[in-house]
């Protein structure tokens, strides 16, 4: 088992227990106990796990979220690929939609030079990224940034987003479950994403594995709110098949 192989184990491991031992940790993947503490610390420093004695539990459980710099160093892979398969929805010509987060920043960084597309978004650092691109018209909606995640958020969001009509909207999520359908951390946050969604002819979901099966705090759509939810080869089966029967799309990248 390679090393991103058993950190994705611990993982899926910690949030279906609820908690991860070293010691067993190391019985099951055929480790030493010092392998796992160091993948411990290394899933701590992500923002996934949070150390406590003798384990480490899913930081969800604590109703925790991640700063985005450490969420962009989580799932790097994944998320490549889930952002290499958004630009298939991309349209020729027109609107599109970035919200805030680590995969559609990456997104971003591969927008094709080709096309002459306006982009609309409540990401500081998507705006920054893209503002120096002469094929593309930028237009950041306001309101207060979350120190979390660098995302316009509030009523003066909504009220912008309001106000225009995109061809498709790229969403990040933190969950999705059949039971709940799309839930994110922040109430404020989950507005914004509603507006998002409702400003669109087409709504596009992407979520890693490690998101698929999880609930937060605050829905801010229904599977039926959206067109397509991209994620990566890595998802449970199950959970892909039950989502499907939903009557969303699901892209595995």
């Amino acid at each position: 088992m390679y090393a991103e192989e058993r950190l994705n184990e611990i993982v899926a491991r910690a949030r279906a227990h609820g908690r991860v031992d070293v010691a067993s940790l190391a019985a099951d993947l055929a480790v030493t106990p010092e392998t796992i503490r160091k993948d411990l610390t290394s899933l701590e420093r992500q923002g996934v796990l949070r150390r406590v004695h003798g384990g480490a539990i899913p930081v969800e459980r604590l109703g925790f979220e991640p700063a985005l710099a450490q969420r962009s160093e989580a799932n790097t892979e994944a998320k490549e690929r889930i952002a290499k398969a958004a630009l298939a929805e991309l349209p020729a010509e027109g609107a599109v939609l970035l919200d805030a987060g680590t995969t559609t920043a990456r997104i971003a960084e591969l927008l094709p030079t080709d096309r002459e597309l306006t982009i609309v978004t409540n990401s500081i650092p998507i705006a920054l990224t893209l503002s120096v691109r002469p094929n593309l018209q930028v237009l950041v909606v306001g309101g207060r940034v979350r120190s979390r995640t660098l995302a316009g958020v509030g009523d003066w969001a909504i009220n912008a987003l309001s106000s225009v009509r995109v061809d498709v909207a790229f969403i990040g999520t933190n969950g999705v479950s059949t039971g709940h359908g799309f839930t994110t951390p922040d109430q404020a946050e989950a507005a914004t994403k509603r507006a998002m969604i409702s400003s669109a002819r087409r709504a596009v979901v992407l979520a890693d594995h490690t998101k698929l099966g999880e609930d937060y705090f605050a829905r801010f759509a229904d599977l039926s709110d959206v067109d397509t939810l991209i994620t990566d080869a890595g998802a449970d089966a199950d959970l892909v098949a039950d989502i499907e029967a939903a009557g969303l799309t699901v892209v595995q990248a």
